[in-house]
């Protein structure tokens, strides 16, 4: 079981981002606690937020009031409603909250149900609850769920996850925005990069690219950046997004900061010398492209190679996930340029397919053998899993990587409402 809390200081729209679900016949009010009845069991916005007005009227300045869980039970379990309700009221009594009045929202819109908890972090009398330690108690409450219920834990014996942070974007599952979000949000606070293309190369794992625009308006420079998302060709699908929906955080100047500041920091990175010697150990030893990947791969590196209509080389970028960081191959020496490996497979008849494929979400598999240091406090964003997939004649290793972006799609409600009001403002001014 995994647990998300947010916070904020907008119950209306947490409610109303989970009402929207049950208006659109993708979710459900799964039970209620403390709640006002209706006589019919049905609900508005409005019904719902009336029940925390006492406590909200009686609030001691706190700003963040409003809790927003996300609860998300590993895939394989079979819940039905109401053993999830058990685990809800379990849930929030553990945590200090059962006392409080909350709403159960159970979701259906995407592959997997998860359930949504809106309640507020202030009693009755206007005293913020403890959230002291919150973090650690919901983990430890998640896993004595696990053995209450007999759920299959999300967290296996020797503590990796089963379920990474980030998925790939899948464009028929909507919600792109939302997809997007939880990716290019927080990619940066973990991978170090310091040009666009090798921010590019990352991104293509998540079936995202993303362009920068330029241009002038009444005299003044204007710059941007836009995502798309990808097919499994690496062609574009759908209408660009800005990035400014998503928070100043993911704008082309916070990247350009972020580039600048890792280029100091990549200069004389410790890890270069082992990625210089396993690249070089690789193409020795491979006879093809898709051998010189496993091999790599073996070691938790992906390879990104682009190639023109004409199938010809023009770029190789590495991503080692130990150290999270990313290389062009002619920034780790002449002796990776991308010359070096046309020149090197350029007879090879296994080149043949189509290059675009290259943008497809990749998954590594872990090398049980490293004696590699862990960073501590640190979870991979990468779930290395020992599954292969075949792909017509390219063995493809593919990886899970989950949404974390139950928080993002509200953030992005309430983001998108704050943008509605500033427009409405300047349209009065």
């Amino acid at each position: 079981m995994i647990a998300k809390i947010g916070r904020s200081h907008n119950l209306y729209g947490a409610l109303a981002y989970n009402h929207l679900k049950v208006e659109k016949e993708k979710g459900q009010i799964l039970m209620t606690n403390k709640m006002i009845e209706t006589q019919n069991g049905q609900y508005s916005v409005n019904q719902l937020a009336q029940s925390f007005a006492a406590y909200l009227i009686a609030n001691r300045n706190t700003e963040k009031h409003t809790l927003h869980i996300s609860l998300n039970p590993n895939p394989k379990n079979e819940l039905n409603d109401e053993q999830f309700q058990k685990i809800a009221e379990y849930y929030m009594q553990e945590m200090g909250y059962g006392n409080q009045p909350y709403v159960v929202f159970k979701h259906t819109d995407t592959g997997r149900t998860h359930f949504h908890i809106v309640s507020v972090c202030v009693d009755e009398n206007g005293k913020k609850i403890s959230d002291k330690f919150e973090k650690r108690r919901s983990m430890n409450v998640c896993r004595e769920l696990e053995q209450k219920f007999g759920l299959i834990p999300v967290i296996s014996s020797d503590n990796k996850q089963n379920h990474s942070i980030f998925q790939p974007v899948n464009y028929q599952n909507g919600d792109i925005k939302s997809q997007i979000a939880s990716i290019v949000r927080h990619l940066p606070n973990h991978y170090r990069f310091q040009t666009f293309g090798e921010y590019n190369a990352l991104l293509s794992l998540f079936n995202i690219t993303a362009e920068k625009l330029e241009g002038e308006r009444n005299g003044k420079i204007l710059k941007g950046l836009i995502y798309f998302v990808l097919n499994d060709k690496g062609e574009k699908l759908g209408l660009p997004i800005k990035s400014s929906l998503f928070g100043k955080n993911t704008g082309l100047s916070a990247l350009e900061k972020h580039l600048e500041k890792n280029k100091e920091h990549l200069k004389n990175h410790p890890r270069r010398v082992f990625l210089k010697s396993a690249i070089s150990n690789a193409l020795n030893n491979s006879t093809n492209e898709q051998t010189f990947k496993n091999q790599l791969a073996q070691q938790n590196i992906n390879v990104i190679i682009r190639k023109n209509s004409e199938n010809r080389i023009y770029g190789v970028t590495f991503i080692d996930h130990h150290s999270k960081t990313v290389w062009n191959g002619s920034r780790l020496g002449k002796e990776f340029s991308a010359n070096v490996f046309h020149e090197s497979w350029k007879n090879d008849s296994k080149l043949n397919y189509d290059s675009t494929t290259e943008n497809n979400s990749s998954i590594i598999k872990m090398n049980e053998n490293l004696n590699l240091p862990i960073e501590k406090e640190q979870y991979y964003l990468f779930n290395f899993l020992d599954e292969h997939k075949e792909r017509g004649n390219l063995l493809e290793i593919f990886g899970s990587l989950i949404p974390n972006a139950q928080q993002e799609e509200f953030d992005n409600f309430e983001l998108n409402n704050d943008l509605k009001k500033k427009r409405r403002r300047r349209r009065n001014q």
